[in-house]
């Protein structure tokens, strides 16, 4: 992550509630990439930046994603798989026998993730969750969100076996998660697969299965019972298997959390999951918004993220005053903010935010935006290509 500014800002006129429930104004000060006080009024020397009635939300979280996976085009199928084996061998035949998809494949890999970074971002999130190897690139200063860094992973039974599942559950501090693909399928191998991560001691209050598919009822109470919690993924379930799992127990007792899986099978970004889960399970917007912010932070126990309140990073995402985050788009987005720091967003509050010289004007998906010119600089060098996302000519040269 890069270095926040260090000179004191106060958001003020700020919409803290849903929009049908929003109340008087609020304001929010940060110092030292810090929420310090709510509700309060700017110091001397502050910057004061003036949002409007604008909505103020925490930074969002992505539970599941792979970050390294979302420069690949979607593989065009309907939803026919029993068990994600199928699917995972489909995409190895792929790899293999098309050399479109080969050259993706072979691109650099600290190119993919700068994309996966990119993509996230764009749509409000400002930490996610990577299952997969935490590469270097993922901790360099420079990247442009936050990813976990403290958890327990395995792939899942079918990748791993269970000898290296259990040891790498075994190895996992409790006070942290551990996670896992489970469940992920619509066959009898996939609904057994809790009771076999129950048998080799993985199912704990740590513990968060990613997707669930086939969870029964009994299951998911069992899961609940455990303390433990479920990362969904509408849209990558849906297109696989054409069925998603069940959530809304779990989500009544506060243990689920909301994940995109990546570009390859989910959808385009985390805004546009929340659409999908809304017209999956029927959430409040309410509940869709605690899945992505205080829910999902719970569960990956980041203490510092999730809410508006002192102590808590300053992370976060502004939207029009009227939108909810299941309607939102990334051109809806109006400000993202990492570490007190504007990274994309709208005009006027890039010129509230910092000089003329720290963005540059983009375009995305034919919306004018601007782009913290260094994020710009390196995703221009590194040849980064977001779909929507258009750079003026000039910067393409420079590169």
């Amino acid at each position: 992550m890069t270095p926040a500014a260090t000179r004191a800002l106060t958001l003020i006129n700020a919409s803290l509630g849903m929009p049908a429930h929003r109340g008087a104004a609020s304001s929010v000060r940060v110092v030292d990439a810090r929420i310090t006080a709510v509700g309060c009024e700017p110091q001397p020397g502050d910057r004061v930046v003036d949002l409007e009635g604008d909505r103020l939300l925490p930074g969002l979280v992505n539970a599941h994603e792979h970050l390294q996976l979302n420069s690949f085009p979607p593989l065009e199928h309907g939803p026919r798989f029993r068990n994600v084996r199928a699917w995972i061998a489909e995409v190895s035949l792929r790899a293999r026998t098309d050399a479109a998809f080969r050259a993706v494949v072979d691109a650099p890999r600290d190119r993919r993730l700068l994309h996966g970074a990119v993509k996230n971002l764009l749509s409000g999130v400002t930490t996610v969750a990577h299952h997969d190897p935490l590469y270097p690139a993922l901790t360099d200063a420079g990247y442009p969100v936050r990813v976990v860094e403290h958890c327990g992973w395995s792939h899942s039974l079918g990748i791993d076996g269970e000898a290296q599942v259990r040891h790498s559950y075994e190895r996992t501090p409790r006070d942290v998660p551990w996670i896992i693909h489970a469940a992920e399928g619509v066959d009898d191998e996939a609904a057994q697969e809790l009771d076999r991560l129950e048998a080799l001691g993985c199912l704990a209050g740590n513990t968060l299965i990613v997707h669930g598919v086939a969870l029964g009822e009994a299951g998911r109470a069992r899961l609940a019972d455990a303390g433990a919690g479920l990362v969904w993924c509408p849209a990558s379930n849906l297109r696989l298997f054409g069925r998603s799992a069940e959530v809304a127990d779990l989500v009544a007792r506060g243990r689920v959390a909301l994940g995109t899986d990546s570009r390859l099978s989910g959808a385009c970004d985390l805004l546009h999951e929340l659409r999908v889960a809304r017209e999956a399970a029927g959430l409040d917007d309410a509940a869709l918004q605690a899945l992505v912010t205080g829910s999902s932070a719970r569960l990956l126990r980041l203490a510092d993220r999730g809410a508006l309140e002192p102590g808590m990073l300053a992370d976060f995402l502004v939207l029009p005053r009227s939108r909810t985050l299941s309607e939102a788009d990334r051109g809806d987005v109006r400000m993202v903010v990492v570490g007190g720091r504007m990274r994309y967003g709208d005009r006027d509050y890039a010129r509230a935010m910092g000089p003329a010289s720290q963005w540059l004007d983009v375009t995305v998906d034919g919306r004018r935006k601007v782009l913290e010119r260094e994020l710009a600089d390196r995703l221009t060098r590194a040849h980064v290509t977001e779909p929507g996302l258009e750079f003026p000519d000039a910067a393409w040269r420079a590169a």
